[in-house]
């Protein structure tokens, strides 16, 4: 299997861990945009987007920062092979020319969390069970400095919005999440700001409402929670059922109904593993429907 990855920074690195352990027969390129480039072992260096065209590949991975996203999908349509493209699928919403035209290539954009184990169990949940909702919560707080260990976070990709970074692309896991579950709502409502003690540009801090037919969903994201949290509550008629995402659990009021020891990381292979076995079918979170989640969060 040969395979390309246009970045090759942190997330590509997991998504290679994955592919490791899948034991798999891989070939792995990485397009490269300098020949000072940090050399990789076990990964070979293209650095001219013709020599791509000669690769003869099986899919390409697209983990590039968010603001080249649109340039690079453009670029690997063409090769009209599968393409696995790292959340969000941009970071504006201005891919009219590429939905517009037809597109031949299998998509997929990796939103690791919807295989996570306590989510999973929690959306066969709400499908089977009769109890009405009446509400939702999905919130998620950590503290950005702490994200990658020995680097300045005011400098990293996630404080610069004009590489794409910000809380609402980072963590659009939430509204993605609940969209898989419940649906698309029927409308939504947002509020952005940057102004917190961290002292970025970027958004550090975002709140939606998905307005559903009988419901409302929150989603409260931030950069600046120094006690990490990661949540999603759906509050029924009967029952209140609670899900901590750090912990892999979901409660039922106060009885344990679910855990797991899975992790977080764990999840990069489960994605992996589903988006090798479905390449040549039709995948959930399309490009089509990422957009889709993506004009949410914009």
């Amino acid at each position: 299997m040969r395979i390309l990855f246009i970045g090759i920074g942190s997330i590509a690195r997991k998504h290679i861990n994955a592919l490791n352990l899948m034991h798999l027969d891989v070939v792995i390129y990485a397009l490269r945009s300098s020949k000072q480039s940090t050399s990789i072992d076990g990964i070979v260096n293209i650095y001219n987007r013709n020599e791509v065209r000669d690769l003869d590949l099986d899919f390409v991975l697209i983990s590039s920062p968010t603001s080249f996203h649109a340039r690079d999908i453009r670029f690997c349509l063409e090769l009209k092979v599968p393409l696995f493209i790292e959340k969000p699928v941009s970071n504006t919403l201005n891919l009219d020319k590429i939905l517009s035209s037809e597109i031949s290539s299998k998509t997929y954009i990796g939103c690791n969390l919807r295989f996570l184990d306590c989510i999973i169990f929690t959306k066969r949940f709400i499908e089977n069970t009769s109890s009405k909702v009446n509400e939702v919560n999905s919130y998620c707080g950590s503290f950005l400095p702490e994200w990658r260990p020995n680097t300045d976070y005011t400098q990293s990709y996630s404080a610069d919005p004009q590489k794409g970074g910000g809380v609402h692309l980072d963590l659009i896991h939430e509204i993605d999440y609940l969209v898989w579950i419940f649906g698309y709502p029927c409308k939504s409502k947002k509020l952005l700001r940057s102004n917190s003690s961290l002292n970025i540009p970027s958004i550090d801090y975002a709140n939606y409402n998905l307005i559903y037919e009988d419901f409302v969903a929150n989603v409260q994201l931030n950069y600046f929670r120094r006690d990490s949290k990661r949540t999603f509550e759906i509050v029924f008629a009967d029952f209140t059922i609670s899900v901590n995402l750090l912990d892999n659990t979901v409660f039922m009021d106060d009885e344990l109904i679910f855990s797991s020891d899975q992790t977080i990381i764990d999840t990069y292979y489960h994605q992996m593993k589903y988006f090798i076995e479905n390449m040549g079918n039709g995948m959930m979170n399309d490009i089509y429907e990422a957009y889709q989640i993506l004009k949410i969060a914009l």
